[in-house]
């Protein structure tokens, strides 16, 4: 069967512009992509009125599999109180002491959440149970909403725990219990979390498990977080907000995407991260929601495009790009995140003449229609 997804009146497809253009979808995956007068003949036709079309939104950084809620320490920070780690240990409590029903059923809102306004790739971590069987059955619930789980023991260090007791189970009896249910392992190195020593171990705990790295690297102060990124090869290294100028040249060297969370800094009432700067360097840089009931409970990619164009120093082409290839990068995904021949067949059609439209139109519900391999899914 063979869908020909034509009347698009811009298609980005996170490379190029195209004016007229139409889309071929056979089974998952795109067929053809072309001018729309060249269009192929097919099964069937779906006319989308001269509508901009992208690629599906990727979110590469998110943490979906919680309980409780902390409006009580938003509205302290918007009341002039500074935004910490130590948070992250009141999600802790709530997650540990909720069913897995409960857990699960968020966690899917929070994706059909996504879904809606165009993310059609997820990566969710854990890193709210921080015990073995509240790690292992987070990541278990994860595998039930997408391919792109994360391990993510090493979030804090729970109350009351020594710290290098922790890691030793982080990095051994947790792991083992999570590596099964997990493609990522990942680690917060920054002050108030794990320091540089700590953050190497564990990770090449997890690479010897067979899990693939990235950090949480450089959000609240400068610190090793990003040059261990690149130095272990990292997919990501994620919020890098505070940059030396020898950080920005590892990554720029490198293969590992600078994965920056708007988000966070909206919440947090924090300095933004310089797009512009790693762009100008030559970095690849991704976006995402860094969804999570602390620091960025948003899960709206197009909110997070329009704050990297507002805050960012970027370009609505740039952003959208981020959210969407780069955010693939990211993921070290070659398959989604662009509209070509053989990608798999996510498409986002919105309510606008083209993306830029994202960003000057912001907070408005532009995501009309929504294609996930292939099938329309909104």
């Amino acid at each position: 069967m063979s869908t020909l997804i034509d009347g698009i009146g811009m298609l980005f497809d996170g490379q190029v512009e195209r004016l007229d253009a139409a889309v071929v979808v056979e089974g998952e995956r795109i067929a053809w992509v072309g001018p729309s007068s060249e269009a192929p003949a097919c099964d069937e036709r779906h006319d989308v009125g001269r509508r901009c079309v992208i690629p599906g939104f990727v979110d590469s950084h998110a943490h979906l599999v919680f309980a409780g809620d902390r409006t009580f320490e938003f509205n302290a920070r918007m009341s002039g109180q500074s935004y910490t780690a130590g948070g992250i240990r009141t999600t802790v409590e709530a997650t540990r002491a909720a069913g897995e029903a409960e857990l699960a059923t968020r966690a899917a809102a929070l994706v059909a959440e996504m879904t809606a306004q165009g993310t059609t790739t997820v990566e969710i971590k854990s890193g709210y149970g921080l015990t073995v069987e509240d790690e292992r059955r987070s990541l278990e619930i994860a595998t039930s909403l997408t391919d792109e789980t994360t391990y993510l023991g090493a979030h804090v260090v729970p109350a009351g725990a020594d710290a290098d007791d922790y890691v030793r189970t982080v990095t051994g009896e947790m792991l083992r219990a999570c590596a099964p249910y997990a493609k990522w392992v990942d680690v917060f190195c920054e002050r108030g979390a794990f320091d540089g020593d700590q953050t190497r171990e564990i990770l090449q705990a997890g690479i010897k498990a067979g899990l693939l790295p990235r950090v949480h690297a450089n959000q609240l102060t400068e610190g090793p977080g990003v040059r261990i990124a690149v130095e272990l090869d990292a997919a990501s290294a994620d919020h890098c907000t505070h940059l030396t100028d020898a950080d920005v040249d590892a990554l720029a060297s490198s293969d590992t995407v600078a994965t920056l969370l708007p988000g966070a800094e909206f919440s947090t009432r924090s300095p933004y991260p310089d797009a512009r700067r790693l762009i100008d360097a030559g970095v690849t840089v991704a976006i995402a929601t860094d969804c999570n009931p602390g620091s960025s409970f948003t899960s709206s990619m197009p909110f997070c495009v329009a704050l990297a164009v507002r805050e960012m120093g970027m370009t609505p082409m740039e952003a959208v790009r981020a959210a969407t290839y780069g955010g693939a990068r990211a993921l070290r995904r070659d398959d989604i995140g662009q509209l070509r021949e053989g990608a798999r067949a996510d498409l986002v059609v919105l309510d606008a003449p083209s993306f830029v439209h994202l960003a000057y139109r912001p907070g408005v519900p532009l995501v009309r229609q929504v294609w996930r391999a292939g099938e329309r899914v909104r």
